[in-house]
């Protein structure tokens, strides 16, 4: 198995040893394999798209007008 570095914030590593009974390395491969599943998965759903990316960024523009439409009406803005 191959090893690599990982740098995380002195606050998030404090918090990791109050629980040393965890196998960090474990979570942080499942982690990593469920997010490179994702990637991989939306990577096989974009290779079948008809979209450029000019129409994605347009689609995305049009998204992101219309979920500010719906928040402002709600009197509330959406959260990223």
């Amino acid at each position: 198995m191959t090893s690599i570095t990982l740098s995380v914030p002195e606050e998030l590593k404090k918090r990791m040893e109050k629980h040393p009974e965890v196998k960090w390395s474990e979570v942080v491969r499942s982690i990593l394999r469920q997010q490179l599943d994702e990637w991989e998965e939306l990577e096989k759903i974009a290779s079948k798209s008809r979209l450029t990316q000019k129409d994605a960024k347009e689609l995305s523009r049009k998204v992101d007008e219309e979920m500010a439409k719906h928040f402002e009406g709600l009197g509330r803005a959406p959260r990223h």
